[in-house]
């Protein structure tokens, strides 16, 4: 009878350390995920450090609007406070804040970039929570950290927390959306308030409260909210209305720019208002830099409002996903029915698409809408130095194609949410 010899012991080395973590429990470790996210921003802003040399912007603030908040926020130092002395064209909490850091940092431009980056860097890192949390509740916790990786992996929200206070508007959007989903209407409202003084399109969240909430909630979050807002600015009023009005108004003075109404208006410009000395002037605010508006922005606004309403009644799924997909239909609205778009508006829809569209479909949206952002600007108006930042001869047949691709993209992204809306589903997301 052969004798089989007794198999070896397996070896120590060979086996993995006790500390050694799987591929999954690795990329399941949200706190390395954090880590990592916060380390490669501040290493960035390490190695490349904004700078301003014979007046042109280095580091990873140049095209940005950093030093655009850097020169208003310089009006402080010979003309008094924002709102009081001079009209901005922010609301009351953003200029202050650039106008506090402005005079902690001395007038200087790396210090005031550098603190604001920080701030930012804070309230991106308070998205990926949000981000997770909100996806955690709506489906599973694998699914909810592979969107936290996704969105730590893009682009976009990395470049914009040194272009843009952006990312504040959608940490506001976010936190607000959580604790309605937590059906905590007071802490939403207060968020909301908070991120509507920074930038009014905060206050979007009040449709999706009033159809996903029952009428003492959706009143009380409403009253919250308005007297918030009214609350901080009705001081600025009584104090000096003649520059607390523009303040509020002059964004919706702008002649339209890169949108389709833009180009039936016939201006190829970015969005911007006059030299910085203009703000002394309460008057110049409502002066429109370009070609009147073929499309009345009542007429636009009223149409949105319209669709908003048939949209708002004919809602089916009241789930907490729906929720979400309401604010998000309800943001792109707003954003295709207004007379200009900017590229950071992208720090508010990525996340909610990426919530309502976990799956390889949402990423490649997200994916087109940064290519076809990014392709416009910077790559285009990058090269408008010679003209005075108008697109002009050859560029704009692909300014054009540019900007009709990203409208019929969110066109489509609003149509998918609507979908979405459409689904019988009650609260508990049982189907009807």
């Amino acid at each position: 009878m052969t004798k089989h010899a007794p198999s070896a012991a397996p070896s120590k080395e060979s086996a993995p350390p006790p500390s050694a973590l799987s591929l999954n429990a690795l990329f399941m470790d949200f706190r390395l995920l954090l880590i990592l996210f916060i380390a490669s921003r501040l290493l960035l802003a390490m190695v490349y450090q904004p700078l301003v040399t014979q007046g042109v912007e280095r580091g990873m603030t140049a095209g940005g609007d950093f030093q655009t908040y850097y020169q208003i926020a310089a009006l402080s130092k010979d003309y008094g406070l924002p709102l009081r002395d001079w009209w901005s064209e922010f609301p009351p909490l953003w200029s202050y804040l650039s106008v506090a850091i402005y005079q902690v940092q001395g007038a200087s431009y790396p210090g005031f970039a550098l603190a604001l980056a920080v701030i930012f860097v804070a309230a991106d890192v308070g998205n990926l929570f949000l981000l997770r949390r909100i996806a955690t509740r709506l489906y599973r916790a694998d699914t909810a950290m592979a969107l936290a990786w996704i969105y730590a992996l893009l682009v976009v929200p990395l470049v914009f927390v040194f272009w843009t206070f952006e990312v504040l508007v959608a940490f506001a959007l976010l936190l607000g959306l959580w604790w309605l989903l937590e059906d905590r209407p007071v802490r939403s409202a207060l968020a909301i308030a908070l991120g509507t003084l920074v930038k009014f399109t905060s206050a979007i969240l009040l449709g999706a409260v009033w159809r996903y909430k029952n009428r003492q909630s959706a009143l009380r979050f409403t009253l919250v909210l308005m007297g918030l807002v009214a609350l901080v600015i009705l001081p600025f009023l009584l104090q000096n209305a003649t520059m607390t009005l523009p303040s509020l108004t002059a964004q919706f003075s702008k002649a339209s720019y890169q949108t389709v109404w833009a180009l039936l208006d016939g201006n190829y410009r970015t969005g911007n208002f006059g030299p910085l000395t203009d703000r002394l002037d309460p008057a110049l605010a409502a002066v429109t830099l370009g070609n009147p508006a073929v499309v009345p922005g009542w007429l636009r606004l009223g149409a949105a409002g319209l669709l908003g309403l048939f949209v708002f009644w004919r809602t089916r799924r009241l789930d907490d996903k729906g929720l979400v997909a309401f604010v998000a239909f309800t943001l792109l609205i707003f954003f295709l029915q207004a007379q200009g778009w900017s590229p950071q508006w992208l720090a508010q829809i990525i996340p909610l698409i990426l919530l309502c569209f976990p799956s390889r479909n949402g990423v490649l949206i997200v994916v087109v809408l940064s290519l076809l952002t990014f392709a416009e600007y910077p790559v285009l108006f990058i090269r408008t130095g010679d003209t005075g930042g108008e697109i002009t001869g050859a560029l704009q047949l692909p300014f054009a194609v540019l900007v009709i691709a990203r409208t019929i993209t969110l066109i489509s992204v609003a149509v998918a949410l609507y979908g979405i809306l459409r689904q019988p589903r009650d609260r508990s997301g049982q189907v009807i």
